[in-house]
């Protein structure tokens, strides 16, 4: 029994289909991404580590990232002064427009951006004598008076 010319031609578009369906789940299943991490440490170890007002844990602290750009860092540590400042973590060239589409779509591996920061040294914080406060206070006082 030969099969027709029409059930054939229907047969080999399917079966064309499917390699083709094939293939693009094949390539999804293998294209990369990029691993995007920070990390903070501070000298003495254990401060807690803000990144844009949320608390990303104690240092030494190693923490995914979502976006490149400016972050404001805060640092705590019970006893020393707290540190506010910011870093701007720049765009490597394989994230440009363009080349990111082949670098997070396209490449069959995984890359991994690690950033590490610089070591934050805390400062001890300074205990102030309450008769000086007071004295100093006492003196803008007196000053704002003065103003009038």
């Amino acid at each position: 029994m030969s099969m027709s010319v029409g059930k054939q031609l229907r047969r080999h578009r399917t079966g064309q289909m499917l390699v083709r369906l094939g293939a693009i789940s094949f390539c999804l299943g293998v294209a990369g991404c990029i691993e995007r991490t920070v990390s903070i440490d501070t000298e003495p170890r254990g401060a807690t580590v803000f990144l844009n007002d949320e608390e990303v844990g104690q240092s030494p602290a190693r923490v995914p990232f979502t976006w490149y750009g400016d972050y404001d860092i805060v640092i705590r540590k019970p006893g020393y002064e707290t540190i506010q400042t910011h870093h701007n973590l720049k765009t490597p060239w394989y994230e440009l427009p363009g080349i990111d589409l082949i670098t997070e779509c396209l490449i069959p591996f995984t890359v991994h951006d690690d950033r590490v920061l610089e070591t934050f040294v805390l400062t001890p914080s300074v205990a102030v004598n309450k008769d000086t406060l007071l004295e100093s206070a006492e003196e803008l006082r007196s000053r704002a008076g003065a103003a009038r």
